[in-house]
């Protein structure tokens, strides 16, 4: 089989399943590990699909099924973490930080530890990682629990948040397209509109993967955001698109 009909296969595969594991698709084209690894990869950079840890996910499935947190921990690790380190680069001492859920404001969290700050959040992994902290004063918001992403949302969240103004607010989300940023939940999306209306400064952390990419919940506008940070694998007609709405920094 040539490659490009390889290739061909393999989005043809994943966005029929929506999920696939590198199992399943040595075991339906016959061919090795390391050959299906470099494929994923190639379409994962070509926007064609999106690389998680063991498979690839189609490029729509996030609208069918929101991914859980331990599959969202496997996915574009090298520029979550590009991400965040630029992110907490932008943090500083005395700052009064509000930190929603994801997998990318986890690793920005790790960045945190050591610096003496005020952090609000509403994600109990965001918190356990905060624990670790001598410096950093937290404060966790309690409500209903998701258990899919470890967030807690919903009235008691949403009353806490709006009575709380944060210098500097870090929020991820599932897709960016155009003006539209969005997200699985919807209560998840609306304490994230909460913290942003009440911060100072606002930004937008997303890999490359999520641009020009829709999910339920429309919760915020990105000329709202005062920055959008992603990494350096974002693509120039892209970045240049985007530079409409607001500032895009580049992590590397």
């Amino acid at each position: 089989m040539l490659k490009r009909e390889r290739l061909l296969k393999i989005v043809d595969i994943v966005n029929k399943q929506g999920i696939i594991t590198v199992n399943d698709i040595i075991h339906d084209l016959n061919v090795s590990d390391m050959t299906i690894r470099r494929d994923l990869d190639e379409l994962d950079k070509a926007g064609k699909l999106v690389r998680i840890h063991g498979g690839a996910q189609s490029i729509t499935h996030a609208m069918d099924q929101e991914l859980s947190h331990v599959e969202k921990l496997g996915v574009q690790v090298e520029e979550k973490t590009q991400i965040a380190t630029l992110a907490a680069s932008l943090v500083s001492d005395r700052d009064t930080v509000f930190l929603g859920p994801g997998t990318t404001i986890e690793l920005l969290a790790r960045h945190l530890l050591q610096k003496k700050i005020r952090i609000i959040t509403n994600s109990y992994p965001v918190f356990e990682i905060l624990t670790q902290s001598d410096t950093a004063e937290i404060m966790l918001i309690g409500g209903d629990f998701r258990k899919n992403t470890g967030t807690f949302v919903g009235p008691l969240v949403n009353s806490s948040l709006q009575k709380l103004n944060f210098t500097k607010a870090f929020i991820s989300a599932n897709g960016v397209h155009n003006e539209e940023i969005s997200t699985y939940s919807i209560e998840e999306g609306e304490a994230h509109q909460i913290a942003l209306n009440n911060s100072r400064s606002k930004y937008l952390l997303v890999d490359h993967t999520k641009f020009n990419r829709e999910d339920f919940y429309v919760f915020y506008n990105l000329h709202d955001m005062d920055y959008l940070i992603t990494d350096d694998q974002l693509r120039e007609d892209v970045q240049s698109h985007y530079e409409q709405y607001v500032e895009v920094q580049l992590s590397k």
